[in-house]
């Protein structure tokens, strides 16, 4: 089996996950759904080993024969780059690749909210973009550095596991390290970066307490951190990073969020009506009452405020979902399937009008005299 001949396949077929399991026929995700490829033999044990030995080189090779699992990216001159997973299942070799374009799309052409281009811009603090795996959190970062990479001048480092988007430094000057080839691990990473002078850091995935804390530590310090992290919401997001540190921390750490937080976007992928998929996102900004809540543990409250501010800027994913539906992009099924409270979205979507928004910092005002 030639991978490069499979991969093209992907490509022309605008899938944008290629699975190989024996005793399969090859599987291509299109637009969300996994469409076997009838017109493609079975794949046998030494199919997907060929094709293993065909996009690693020795070193990774050894790894994945010592740990059973191993990601890398592959790429294929003049057709794309892939981000690849591979792990052992009942004794044989699995293979997952993603699909990576080698032109990296822009905020507009993704359709992504506009305020991505403020976010981007802000000069320190805390970004992060969360979801579920597969939801386009490393398109939307990749967006949004790039615009960056086209607006200012900046000294961005990357930390990526792997590398993904392949960045061409612009006004800004860009480097890329890779976990296993450039750098041991997030965590090391991190703590020699800050000498690398850089004004932005972006971390491909926080995964541990030790990557977080040098993440807010350097978001304290006068850098722009930006970051992956699976959860839903803004208010799981807080929540998560809190419950990484011990009781005894935790009111600390609280107050470091508080003051370091300036957004958090969770987006979801629905099938676009007509062909195709389009993001949803919750926007969290870190506007005063936002900083409060955080500092002061109340975080449930959170998305209540966010609900309420769309003069600033801000949304809830509900928000965002009946809108879509009310524009004929995404079906009301799948707008239900995505909430977090199918009730009430269907009770908006019954209901819904437009009504006057207060001013949230106005409220923080208030709230504070």
């Amino acid at each position: 089996m030639q991978v490069n001949e499979i991969l093209q396949l992907v490509v022309n077929r605008g899938g944008s996950d290629l699975h190989l399991t024996v005793p399969s026929k090859p599987v291509v995700r299109v637009d969300g759904l996994l469409i076997t490829q009838d017109d493609l033999p079975p794949l046998t044990a030494k199919d997907i080993e060929s094709v293993l030995e065909q996009t690693t080189t020795e070193e990774q090779m050894a790894a994945f024969r010592s740990e059973h699992e191993l990601d890398f990216a592959y790429g294929v001159p003049g057709l794309a780059r892939f981000r690849v997973n591979a792990l052992q299942q009942r004794g044989t070799i699995s293979l997952a690749f993603r699909l990576v374009p080698f032109n990296i799309p822009s905020i507009d052409e993704l359709g992504l909210p506009s305020i991505c281009k403020q976010i981007v811009m802000k000069p320190r603090g805390l970004v992060l973009i969360t979801g579920a795996a597969g939801s386009g959190k490393s398109t939307t970062l990749a967006a949004m550095i790039n615009h960056l990479n086209e607006t200012e001048k900046r000294n961005i480092i990357t930390i990526e596991d792997p590398i993904e988007f392949l960045f061409r430094s612009k006004k800004c000057l860009i480097r890329q390290r890779d976990i296993g080839d450039d750098t041991k691990s997030f965590s090391t990473a991190l703590r020699h970066v800050l000498r690398h002078d850089p004004d932005v850091i972006v971390i491909g995935e926080i995964r541990d307490l030790t990557t977080i804390s040098t993440a807010i530590r350097a978001s304290e310090t006068g850098h722009l951190v930006l970051a992956t992290l699976h959860s839903n919401d803004a208010a799981q997001t807080i929540d998560r990073i809190i419950d990484m540190f011990p009781p005894g921390q935790q009111q600390q750490i609280r107050l470091q969020l508080g003051q370091v937080t300036e957004a958090v976007l969770s987006q979801v992928l629905l099938p676009r009506i007509g062909g195709g998929r389009i993001a949803a996102f919750e926007i969290m900004l870190g506007i005063n009452l936002i900083r409060t809540k955080i500092r002061e543990g109340k975080v449930d409250e959170i998305t209540s405020i966010i609900g309420m501010c769309k003069k600033e800027g801000m949304q809830t994913l509900d928000q965002a979902l009946v809108d879509y539906v009310r524009k004929g992009l995404v079906a009301e099924e799948e707008a239900i399937l995505k909430s977090s409270n199918p009730e009430k979205l269907q009770q908006s979507l019954q209901s819904y009008s437009k009504v006057l928004v207060p001013n949230c910092e106005n409220m923080h005002y208030i709230i504070h005299t």
